[in-house]
């Protein structure tokens, strides 16, 4: 997987606006608008870029409670059953395997601190295969952003 300088330029332009035009791209980097057509192109083709989205803000949609849980599991090998199940809770919105004391860690966005009581009581602790989790609210959001490209 070659990725040269220039690359590495339309990545850092496009990581910032996924919306911009790619005639803007091509005035940066100097070159046609061909040129980055075909470079962004190639760049999906090797999963270099894996798609584009527009963010939502929660806050500005009724989602007014962030947590991140570590989850205990009961087994290792039951990570994939628990997994399937998780994806179905639309509340959590990112899930990572991890090493450490917790098997998996996810972040779940819900309307306030009692539909989080909910999606923990009613839905994620009744998952067989969980044995316990940890909750971390989080109080503000100060700052996200993509990883640079280097």
């Amino acid at each position: 997987m070659q990725i040269d300088e220039l690359d590495k330029k339309i990545l850092s332009l496009i990581s910032k606006n996924a919306r911009i035009p790619y005639l803007e791209v091509a005035r940066e980097c100097n070159v046609s608008g061909a040129a980055i057509h075909q470079r962004i192109q190639r760049l999906i083709k090797i999963g270099v870029i894996t798609g584009s989205e527009f963010i939502i803000n929660p806050k500005t949609i009724g989602l007014l409670t962030c947590a991140y849980m570590g989850v205990f599991l009961e087994k290792a090998s039951m990570y994939e059953k628990v997994l399937t199940q998780i994806k179905e809770i639309p509340e959590i919105i990112e899930c990572h395997y991890t090493t450490g004391d917790y098997a998996l860690f996810i972040k779940v966005v819900t309307r306030d601190n009692e539909h989080l009581k909910h999606i923990l009581t009613d839905k994620l602790q009744k998952i067989e295969g969980i044995t316990r989790t940890e909750t971390f609210i989080s109080l503000e959001e100060n700052f996200k952003r993509q990883f640079p490209v280097l």
